[in-house]
């Protein structure tokens, strides 16, 4: 984890490079907000990179909805996962959900990219595999459009936990987080 304070302070491409996972495969997000340094919070950064993909075009929005994956359980789709991203769908049980439940969600994933041409978006930390059924089954009722500005709140959500998971605004955040990477290291779960 690195601070707040340290990062403003990185050249621009490594500022980039550290930000660059934060939205899935899209790093322009981080290169368009770097303009905006030194930021005051990591809620100011995060308020700024959403702000970047707001204003992205049509197009952009679409490519970065799209380099999301989906919410699967397989080998392969593992494979497939940034590392965040087999940790978020990892922290929702995904990978440990009944055979039924893998099948309705590969189902309802199949049902929705057919409709919508995208994959499926929800920021899966605090879910369970019930949870996202139960939204994804909700969500593909929706009008397209307002499908694609859900899957680009999500998208905000999950940036917001990435950075909040990279990102230290205090020293104190800074000590927690690596006593949380600690404990994860030997299983200890020290969420509260």
């Amino acid at each position: 984890m690195i601070t707040l304070a340290d990062l403003n302070a990185l050249p621009e491409p490594e500022f980039v490079a550290r930000l660059a996972g934060i939205f899935e495969h899209s790093p322009w997000v981080a290169e368009r907000a770097a303009a905006g340094r030194p930021y005051a919070s990591r809620a100011s950064l995060h308020a700024a990179m959403c702000a970047a993909v707001d204003s992205a075009t049509p197009a952009e929005q679409l490519a970065l909805i799209r380099a999301h994956p989906r919410l699967r359980r397989t080998a392969r789709a593992h494979e497939e996962l940034t590392a965040a991203s087999s940790r978020e769908q990892r922290g929702a049980g995904i990978d440990a959900c009944t055979v039924a439940e893998a099948a309705r969600l590969d189902e309802l994933n199949e049902a929705y990219t057919a409709k919508f041409a995208m994959p499926f978006i929800l920021a899966v930390r605090g879910h369970t595999p019930q949870s996202i059924i139960a939204a994804c089954e909700r969500r593909l009722h929706n009008a397209a459009a307002d499908e694609q500005r859900a899957a680009l709140r999500e998208i905000g959500l999950i940036a917001g936990f990435r950075l909040g998971d990279a990102v230290a605004d205090t020293a104190a955040d800074t000590a927690a987080g690596k006593a949380a990477g600690k404990a994860a290291d030997t299983g200890v779960d020290t969420r509260t």
